[in-house]
């Protein structure tokens, strides 16, 4: 009996299962089940638009393709198959095959191959017991049993799916929380760096303002003592100090801020606009001009213009023309900072107090 007899003897429809030889080359009774199986709601296609199939039946020496030896008895129980047992020696009829290593008993020579090939027994002889056919319940059962075995089959398949999944989406999330820490810490960098940065700014305001502070504190002294020095010259009393005194004290104090200055790369400009408003702060190097400064102020604001803006120191008090915007930051003693007001000439309507 061919594959496609077996299967519709099993209840299987009849274009059904032609549909699922084709679909499968012929390759056995097992696959055909399973396409059945697998596509029982599907549609069936139009044969002619397919390329013709091969003869159901499978040559002897063809290897047969099958998961286990359940539908090659299945096989065997809807109907006989070719290479029936040979006649015993003595002229009794050899009814069956069977297997001397494990007493197993096949109809026929084709399943006592595939046992041999599934199980590498090769010690068979010929049998007078004849192999009962299945029952309608027994067919049934062994159908249902085949069914069973390939749901668990699908079911282990997918469960072999779900486990590869779940691998894949933790390999996934573990990537994503590694670039997650990634980015943590180069945030975290970028903190520190504009943590220190700030720090070191402080650093050179607080040394600058100190700075400062010392110039006032000498230009106070320097003042006293020259007020004195003209008290006395008025008054016709003894100069105090000696005659060299003013100048004497006055120098170590211009002196130390002129060295401090140049110790310094960079200035700190402090520009408060006369017109008003937040304060304009620039760090230039200590070589640039004044009239670098002024345009940058320029630029900051079109109140002003280069050609025509002058600039005030407070403490000391201290102007600064146009005749002053070649020389350098460092040769006008403003390094390392200097506060300045801007003002723009008495053409432009909202000239600012001083």
């Amino acid at each position: 009996m061919s594959d496609k007899d077996v299967l519709i003897s099993m209840g299987f429809d009849a274009a059904r299962v032609d549909w699922a030889l084709r679909a499968t080359n012929n390759r056995g009774l097992q696959p055909a089940m399973d396409f059945i199986l697998e596509h029982s709601d599907d549609p069936i296609p139009d044969p002619s638009a397919q390329a013709p199939a091969a003869s159901s039946a499978p040559s002897a020496g063809e290897p047969m393709d099958e998961d286990d030896e359940d539908t090659a008895a299945l096989r065997a129980a809807y109907g006989g198959a070719a290479g029936q047992a040979a006649p015993a020696e003595g002229g009794v009829e050899a009814r069956s095959i069977k297997c001397t290593e494990c007493g197993k008993i096949f109809k026929n020579t084709a399943l006592a191959n595939f046992h041999a090939e599934k199980s590498g027994h090769d010690q068979f002889e010929e049998s007078i017991e004849e192999i009962k056919p299945l029952t309608e319940e027994e067919r049934l059962q062994k159908l249902e049993e085949l069914r069973s075995k390939m749901a668990e089959k699908r079911a282990r398949k997918a469960a072999e799916e779900a486990k590869e999944a779940k691998a894949n989406e933790l390999i996934r999330r573990k990537g994503g929380k590694e670039s997650m820490q990634i980015k943590e810490d180069l945030k975290n960098k970028q903190i520190l760096k504009d943590l220190e940065a700030t720090r070191r700014e402080k650093e050179d305001e607080k040394r600058a303002r100190a700075a400062i502070k010392a110039q006032i504190e000498a230009d106070k002294r320097e003042r006293a003592e020259k007020a004195a020095h003209e008290k006395a010259l008025r008054d016709g009393t003894a100069v105090p100090g000696t005659s060299a005194g003013p100048s004497a004290a006055a120098a170590p104090a211009a002196a130390a801020p002129a060295v401090a200055g140049r110790d310094f790369k960079e200035t700190r400009l402090q520009i408060r606009l006369a017109a008003g408003g937040p304060p304009l702060t620039t760090t230039l190097p200590s070589d640039s001009t004044l009239r670098e400064v002024a345009e940058f102020v320029a630029g900051q604001n079109l109140s002003y213009d280069v050609e025509t803006v002058t600039f005030t120191q407070q403490f000391p008090r201290k102007q600064f023309s146009q005749a002053d915007f070649s020389k350098s930051l460092r040769d006008l003693g403003l390094t390392p900072s200097a506060v300045r007001c801007p003002h723009p000439i008495a053409a432009y309507t909202d000239r600012p107090s001083l």
